[in-house]
């Protein structure tokens, strides 16, 4: 009898000092895990921002990772996992939770590699992701800014970016898209509304997000005014007609000051009762159809280049053409809205 409750003792004993060392065991394999994670973070941290550790499309066996917005912590796990780079999407999610990194991703593109650690991909997806840096200078037509754009690396399709180029009633929300008019044998509706600036864009970057990248600056732009409406209804013109105008305007001349005479020319002939000089006799608009043709720009419209029938040839068709002919920047703009008093009606 006593030696069974001695028996029974002991082995309560036994059990409660596993169970002991096992805790023990456990708190020190945790302490343990955490320094070491840390100490891999600190040197991932420091590796990343001293430029040493470079994880890019460039990377032997770099992997891709797109993030798009409103991607939650297991739509990324499940793309991480078709991508070979975890095995367990579960362990993951309840890891970023339990690491603090739930809901700090960032969308866009990013590039591991599958010697990443559960924790160093965490680490990894909340670092700001890869971009492409691109100028545009002023007066780059659409069509050159879309090569320029998929030249540079972006995966978009082209067809659906002149789509999204032809149905301005996807940004009607930009006051300056509400207000174009249809217009007869217009080449691209959001012609000319394109900010030439330089841009950072995900390569992974959808073409409505290209193109409201470009009007967010646009519409910066313009509010530089103090009331742009106002002033293009004061001169007699839409905006749409102030951006037409501004797109010559930019082709014809780099110059600021150029562009001020120029102006004022084609102001004086949009508001000519002269026929013979209701033409504005503008080269950059022949350029832009030759371009159009894959043909070069030249320094002087030829006869045959005067006589083409298009509503963009102004040798050809009074006024303006129907559309912008490139992407004019803020000098360009300026003058447009603000031509001078002079009586003009050669440059």
């Amino acid at each position: 009898m006593f030696s069974n409750k001695l028996k029974r003792m002991v082995e309560v004993l036994i059990i409660l000092l596993l169970i002991i060392a096992a805790g023990v065991s456990g708190i020190f394999l945790g302490y343990n895990y955490v320094t070491s994670q840390n100490k891999r973070f600190e040197n991932l941290a420091s590796s990343l921002s001293a430029g040493t550790l470079v994880i890019n499309k460039d990377t032997p066996g770099a992997v891709m990772i797109y993030i798009e917005s409103g991607d939650d912590t297991s739509a990324i796990a499940d793309k991480l996992k078709g991508n070979g780079l975890i095995d367990n999407t579960l362990v993951f999610t309840l890891m970023s939770k339990f690491n603090g990194f739930d809901g700090g991703y960032l969308a866009g593109t990013h590039f591991v590699t599958k010697d990443l650690s559960y924790d160093e991909l965490m680490y990894m997806l909340c670092q700001e992701p890869e971009v492409v840096k691109i100028t545009f200078p002023e007066g780059m037509t659409y069509q050159q800014i879309k090569q320029k754009l998929l030249d540079s690396g972006l995966k978009f399709d082209p067809d659906e970016l002149d789509m999204y180029m032809n149905s301005p009633n996807y940004f009607v929300d930009y006051k300056f898209v509400s207000q174009i008019a249809p217009t007869d044998g217009r080449d691209f509706v959001l012609s000319g509304y394109l900010y030439p600036d330089t841009y950072n864009f995900d390569i992974n970057a959808k073409p409505q997000e290209i193109i409201e990248t470009f009007l967010n600056n646009m519409n910066s732009k313009l509010y530089q005014y103090e009331d742009v409406y106002a002033r293009a209804e004061k001169i007699g013109m839409s905006i749409d007609q102030v951006m037409t105008l501004a797109s010559i305007i930019q082709m014809e001349s780099s110059k600021a000051t150029d562009m001020l005479t120029i102006s004022t020319v084609f102001h004086n002939r949009l508001e000519s009762t002269d026929p013979s000089l209701q033409k504005l006799d503008s080269c950059a608009t022949i350029n832009y159809l030759r371009e159009m043709d894959g043909l070069d720009k030249v320094w002087a419209a030829s006869s045959s280049d005067m006589l083409r029938d298009s509503k963009y040839n102004t040798y050809l068709y009074a006024g303006l053409p129907p559309g912008p002919i490139s992407m004019p920047g803020i000098d360009a703009i300026t003058a447009a809205l603000y031509p001078t008093d002079e009586n003009y009606m050669y440059f």
